[in-house]
């Protein structure tokens, strides 16, 4: 006989000598108070048997209703005038466990099962009572009893191979599940359990021969097949998993999981054969959504080549073909694109992703990061305020929409998003950080300077050497002329740490020049022009203030004259130009 499920008992009954039997306890637990409780009591002559009886009904009455007090209280009185009665020492122990008292549970329980040892509730309680305490020893002797003396018990083999298993006595453990499938047939739980356990003893044969047993007992479940591939598989059996899945594949030809599981098995010694599997697998409908996502993600966790790009666009474009519907299927074909620099392509996707599923954060902050990467700055607003009505809690969404209105010059919008944002992370010193240093820029471009400089200082109090605040701290205190002895001490330490970056080579030279150090200022000035990178119109226009200052008049116009080409100068360009003269 074969069974697929563990035996369920749907009957739960005992039979009493003289009373009526208990009811199937409820799981929830109760405290017993009895100082709380009033006393209940039955006027009548406890002589008589029939007084005895109705104790117990009450008792029962109030058990039902949950309340253990008083229903203890009368099981007591009963077992006073009935101490060798079974149900009510076992009612008791019933209560008492219910309560999470086991030590004054187990006499009663104990009491129960020794006055009426052929009911298997009373043994029940017992065992689960010892479990309960932890004595595994006394609670697997118990259910032995159960098994050995009463009848039609042997479902609770399952309870007794678990207590086995748990004290790592795996012999035990699996002679009671040899014994569960000698009564019951071959179920697959318990298969399973002795694959396990064969396992952690090092008993690899019998692992295999538990999984050929499965394939064997349910030839019509190809999972039974794919299991035990992958036992071979995980174990170096590479040849026999291929031989094993070869020969059913034929039997189920549109199986993408077997099919998944031949490539893993071939892929060391024939990847295209390998890859053709995994191509084959992904166009059938049967393998399950997660498993493809879970596969390409492993694939992009690898370094990848031309060849790669090809096979990973195929499985993205089959999954997409089988689960169209399913946001996930682009959030991945996403996730390949970035993987390849395709970032519009990417993008593409994600939004398709959401428009089927806008409950997907990281899929709103790829969308935004790609954006904010190509300075795309109304996009990252109409993404950023979008996103923010869907995830108001995520502060991340604030810093880059902040980001946006600062790039975009809206700069109290730009405050608005950054200090909501800075109060959602102030759990977060590195991202609260970010935030100040945003804003440090937003309120200094309001011209509220006392907090630009508060935002800069709270900076630098957490990270002394951010470059982004030396650099924008001490260049607009230096257009500000104001601190300027702290603006020299800030840009001096950024040189230091950044002696070849153009930009922060003329933040230096510009506080030195409004420090009156200008043939010091020529120096860092005309360094910062010998980089090859970020040499903007902004710094030739600040060499030829420099130069009309020493008295290189000509020649400071002709440095104004390539800034303006150049672009990214001030207001005053022409006009010095012009003019001839330096104008600040």
């Amino acid at each position: 006989m074969i069974i697929r499920n563990k035996i369920i008992v749907s009957l739960f009954f005992m039979i009493s000598l003289i009373l009526y039997s208990g009811h199937a306890f409820p799981q929830k637990k109760k405290d017993i108070k009895q100082n709380d409780t009033e006393s209940v009591k039955i006027s009548a002559d406890e002589s008589d048997p029939r007084v005895a009886e109705n104790y117990f009904i009450e008792a029962e009455k109030y058990f039902i209703l949950e309340d253990y007090a008083k229903s203890l209280q009368l099981f007591l009185k009963t077992l006073e005038l009935q101490p060798k009665n079974a149900p009510v020492n076992y009612k008791i122990g019933q209560i008492y466990t219910l309560t999470d008292d086991f030590d004054k549970a187990l006499p009663y329980a104990q009491q129960a099962s020794m006055i009426d040892p052929r009911n298997k509730f009373y043994y029940l309680l017992l065992a689960e009572i010892y479990t309960r305490k932890s004595d595994f020893k006394h609670a697997a002797e118990t259910y032995e009893k159960i098994i050995g003396t009463i009848p039609g018990c042997e479902e609770n083999l399952f309870e007794l191979a678990a207590i086995y298993l748990f004290q790592k006595e795996y012999d035990k453990a699996i002679n009671c599940y040899d014994r569960i499938e000698d009564k019951f047939g071959i179920n697959e739980q318990v298969s399973l359990q002795k694959k396990e356990i064969y396992k952690r003893q090092g008993k690899l044969d019998k692992v295999i021969a538990e999984g050929q047993k499965l394939i064997d007992a349910f030839p019509d479940e190809p999972e039974y097949v794919i299991l035990q591939a992958n036992t071979l598989i995980a174990n170096d059996l590479l040849k026999e998993a291929m031989i094993l899945l070869e020969k059913w594949l034929p039997l189920y030809p549109n199986n993408g999981n077997m099919l998944l599981t031949l490539a893993e098995a071939v892929r060391s010694t024939d990847p295209e054969k390998s890859k053709e599997y995994v191509n084959q697998a992904f166009g059938y409908p049967d393998l399950n959504l997660q498993i493809k996502l879970q596969y390409i993600i492993g694939l992009l966790e690898k370094p990848l080549d031309s060849l790669n790009r090809k096979f990973l666009l195929d499985l993205a474009d089959k999954t997409i073909a089988t689960y169209p519907d399913q946001a996930e299927s682009y959030a991945i074909y996403g996730d390949v694109l970035i993987r390849f620099d395709s970032v519009e392509a990417a993008k593409k996707m994600y939004l398709n992703s959401l428009n089927l599923n806008d409950n997907n954060f990281q899929a709103w902050q790829n969308v935004i990061n790609i954006e904010l990467n190509s300075e795309d700055w109304d996009n990252v607003v109409v993404h950023g305020e979008k996103a923010i009505e869907i995830f108001p809690n995520q502060s991340i969404l604030y810093f880059f929409l902040g980001t946006a209105y600062l790039m975009k010059k809206d700069y109290q919008k730009c405050v608005t998003n950054l200090e909501i944002g800075k109060k959602l992370s102030s759990d977060n010193l590195q991202l609260t950080s970010l935030f100040n240093a945003q804003l440090g820029d937003a309120y200094n471009y309001l011209k509220d300077f006392v907090k630009s400089d508060n935002a800069y200082n709270a900076v630098l109090q957490f990270d002394p050497q951010n470059d982004h605040v030396l650099n924008n701290y001490s260049y607009f205190l230096s257009l500000r002329k104001d601190k300027l002895d702290e603006a020299v001490k800030m840009s001096t330490k950024l040189i230091q740490a950044n002696p070849d970056n153009a930009t922060y080579l003329d933040t230096h030279a510009w506080v030195l020049y409004q420090l009156g150090k200008t043939e010091e200022a020529r120096k860092f000035i005309e360094k910062a022009l010998q980089q090859k990178e970020n040499v903007s119109g902004a710094i030739v226009e600040h060499y030829g203030d420099i130069l009309f200052r020493l008295g290189n008049e000509k020649e400071a116009v002709e440095q104004w004259k390539k800034a303006r080409e150049m672009g990214e100068t001030s207001d005053l360009i022409l006009k010095k130009i012009s003019d001839g003269k330096l104008y600040e």
